[in-house]
Order: structure tokens, then sequence, then C-alpha cells
């Protein structure tokens, strides 16, 4: 199955079962942010197809860029526990185990721009996946690290979503 195959499969079913698109929204924007997870799923494709959809077909934008928000905090969340809780033993868990590098880029990054690269991180791939790990294996105290991944969450789901979704509604008034 390609990728291309995975995007119109889950925009179909969001299309067809619209009350189904706030959890599938939640779910993606998690698995982007979780760890672990991110390192295997290709959402941020599958949620900018969505964000096209929901232009296209109407659904109610602020809904879905709650859930997209919610999920990539909640995402962010449970690695920054992982990595408090299982400090330098998550290196020897899969897929990291795989990928040492991505730790050590996490690693450094965090140690340069600390809170700051909380914030930044949610908006660049690989990093996504590690420096909230790496927050909590350093012992960031939580509340920097809360209010870098809410903020970042929320502004995050905007500029996912909103391309598609905004701008399709207004290239459809703008032409029409």
């Amino acid at each position: 199955m390609s990728l291309n195959d995975v995007i119109n499969w889950v925009s179909d079913v969001v299309r067809q079962h619209e009350g189904w698109a706030i959890p599938i929204i939640f779910f993606l924007a998690f698995g982007e942010s979780l760890a672990f997870l991110s390192l295997l799923l290709p959402t941020t494709v599958i949620l900018l197809a969505l964000g096209a959809l929901i232009g296209e077909s109407g659904i109610a934008f602020w809904p879905i860029w709650a859930a997209a928000a919610v999920g990539a905090f909640f995402g962010d969340w449970l690695s920054y526990w992982i990595g408090h809780h299982y400090q330098h033993r998550v290196v020897d868990m899969w897929p990291l185990s795989r990928n040492p590098q991505l730790l050590t880029r996490g690693h450094a990054f965090f140690e340069r721009w600390g809170v700051l690269g909380i914030f930044i991180g949610r908006f660049f791939g690989p990093l996504r996946a590690v420096v909230p790990l790496v927050g909590g294996i350093c012992g960031m105290p939580q509340g920097y690290f809360q209010l870098a991944n809410i903020t970042s969450a929320m502004i995050w789901a905007f500029g996912i979503l909103a391309p598609g979704a905004l701008g399709i509604k207004w290239l459809s008034q703008w032409l029409g």
C-alpha cells in the first residue's frame, strides 16, 4: 500500500463518515507527535490532505483544529513522560535503537535551545519525534515543557490544517 493509497483511504473514510473526523484527526496528530509512532507514520501529508477535504466539504474547522491540537499536545506529553520515566534506556527501544543518531541530534538541539527547542522542534519532522523525549530525559521542569507544548500544538495544528481548509474556501469565494 503506497502513501497515496493511505491518504486516499483516510480521506474517503472522513468524507463518508464525517462524525469520525475528530477522532481520526486526534489520532493522526497524536501519532505524529509521539516519539515512536511519528517515525513510522506519514501523518503530516495525511493531515494536509484532510485540511483540504475540510475546506471542500464544509466540515467545521475549529473542532477539527482542536482535535489536532489536543492530539499533538498529548503525543508530546506522553513522549516527555516516557523520556522522564525511562531516561537513557529509550536508546535501546525500537525504532530509536535503529536510529540512535536521531536522539543524538535531538539532544544537541535541546541543549542549545532548551524550552524554545520544545516549541521549535514541533515544526521540524524528525525533531518532532525526539525533542519532547529528550526534554523528559534531561529532567526539564514539566511546567516549562507544557507551556511550550500547548502553544506549539495549537500553532502547529492551525498551520497544518488551515492552508487546505481555509485556502479552499478562499479560492472558491475568489473564483466564484
